[in-house]
């Protein structure tokens, strides 16, 4: 008896690990829209967010023409609109040194001398646009879709139709600013489930401190106890839904509590970076008092995609506008500072994802939520004002094309002018590196089909290996 149980018991066993082997991924509910759509390029994302709006034409996009006709009225713009009217000058070049690196002669700024020796493993697009010149619309814009709250993020809809590949940990995670500059413009709707289950929204955790709050049950409670109430909580959650039926926000509540309950053995490991070599965390500089709380981020990132989770999200830079990428005042100082702290995590993070294998199915993300004008605007120390018109992207590993560039600004980096891309192109081309065709990837809420492209966006082929 005791051995036909035993073989019994290891069947089911093994019957449920082979079901979860054949899956594409572990999901937070039944989904049945046979997902992913084709053999996915990349498994999984890390986007690192430039939040305030990096200037394009002192990052990547090189334009001789601004140092020749430094000072010069930029033609056709009107001075005296904008958020900052009156206050902007003439075309003002950019303070940085270009050179061009690597095998495909990539231009990149003086104050990426790290990430320089990776642009044969980027994808540059250099015609992004948005129609959004402010930053909490510009910022949900980039992130959901739209400009207006209530809908859901890209991490949502990647993890909504993947799911997650580790069970004990969120599929789904953020991590912000942690210098005390605060969140980005427009909080947490930039990583909101919108309507989708809210269990698919963004986990945000803090790498300064204690990593994710509540996690670790209190010492004088046994694990038998904090299990005891679990269990209560999910017999009255469970009787409360029967009763009023089915309900998404609660259904999200039981799974928070049953994923809490398994994080509090799995994430711990997952978030203790001292379990690295000394060559890993000097090659990242988490003791490089500049960038080590960058460094922090980028390889916990590196260590949660290692473990499954399917979309991370870094912010660099907070609120205020000098306590981000938004260089208003000081282009040269605000812009020096960021890439100071970022150039060598994010360098770091592509030689790690690289020799550990993990590079080819990762993709990786790079941009804000807009670029900025190529003229001045005034003051002791001058700046850049918003430009929706023309910003830099750039994509690595995960399917994306190395040592390539698409699309093109004008001579001076104010507007797209060659193969634009919109926002809704930048979507698609993720969903599909990830194998979901974005006119497919739906949810019915209100009578209507959403998408995270809406009704338009294109796949941007010129940059899909």
């Amino acid at each position: 008896m005791l051995a036909r149980c035993g073989a019994g018991f290891g069947l089911l066993a093994l019957d449920r690990l082979l079901a979860e082997e054949a899956a594409p991924g572990l999901r937070a509910e039944p989904n049945t829209a046979g997902l992913p759509h084709f053999a996915p390029k990349a498994k999984r994302v890390i986007w690192l967010f430039i939040n305030g709006g990096p200037s394009q034409v002192d990052t990547f996009d090189h334009k001789p023409e601004l140092a020749k006709r430094d000072g010069e009225p930029l033609a056709g713009f009107d001075a005296n609109t904008g958020f900052f009217a009156g206050a902007v000058g003439g075309l003002m070049k950019s303070p940085f040194a270009f050179r061009q690196h690597g095998e495909s002669g990539a231009w990149v700024s003086e104050i990426f001398p790290r990430l320089a020796a990776h642009v044969d493993r980027m994808a540059f697009v250099k015609s992004c646009w948005t129609d959004s010149n402010n930053h909490a619309p510009a910022l949900l814009r980039v992130n959901t879709g739209l400009t207006r709250v209530g809908y859901p993020c890209t991490g949502s809809w990647v993890t909504y139709g993947l799911g997650s590949e580790n069970r004990d940990l969120p599929g789904f995670v953020v991590m912000v600013d942690t210098k005390g500059r605060g969140l980005p413009k427009g909080y947490a709707q930039n990583w909101s489930a919108g309507f989708l289950p809210a269990s698919f929204q963004g986990t945000t955790i803090d790498t300064a401190g204690t990593p994710i709050a509540n996690l670790a049950r209190r010492a004088a409670m046994t694990d038998r106890e904090q299990r005891a109430q679990f269990d209560l909580a999910a017999r009255l959650n469970a009787s409360h839904r029967d009763r009023a039926g089915a309900d998404g926000e609660l259904e999200a509540r039981i799974e928070s509590y049953e994923l809490a309950y398994r994080m509090q053995m799995t994430a711990p490991e997952a978030l203790d970076l001292t379990a690295e070599t000394r060559e890993t965390l000097d090659l990242y500089g988490l003791d490089d008092p500049t960038c080590g709380h960058f460094a922090r981020q980028c390889l916990t990132a590196r260590r949660l995609v290692e473990r499954g989770v399917r979309f991370v999200q870094i912010y660099s830079g907070g609120e205020e506008n000098q306590q981000s990428w938004d260089g208003h005042a000081d282009i040269r100082g605000n812009h020096a500072g960021f890439a100071a702290e970022t150039d060598r995590p994010i360098a770091a993070l592509l030689e790690d994802l690289d020799r550990r294998g993990l590079l080819d199915e990762t993709l990786v993300v790079w941009g804000g939520e807009f670029g900025r004008l190529p003229i001045a605007q005034k003051g002791d120390q001058p700046g850049r004002d918003h430009n929706p018109h023309a910003f830099t992207m750039w994509l690595a590993g995960g399917g994306a094309k190395g040592g390539v560039t698409y699309g093109a600004s004008d001579e001076f980096g104010f507007k797209a002018v060659e193969n634009r891309v919109s926002v809704n192109d930048i979507h698609a081309t993720i969903l599909h590196l990830l194998g979901l065709d974005h006119t497919r990837l739906t949810h019915r809420f209100n009578g209507r089909d959403f998408r995270l492209t809406d009704v338009s966006g294109d796949v941007v082929r010129g940059i899909v290996a």
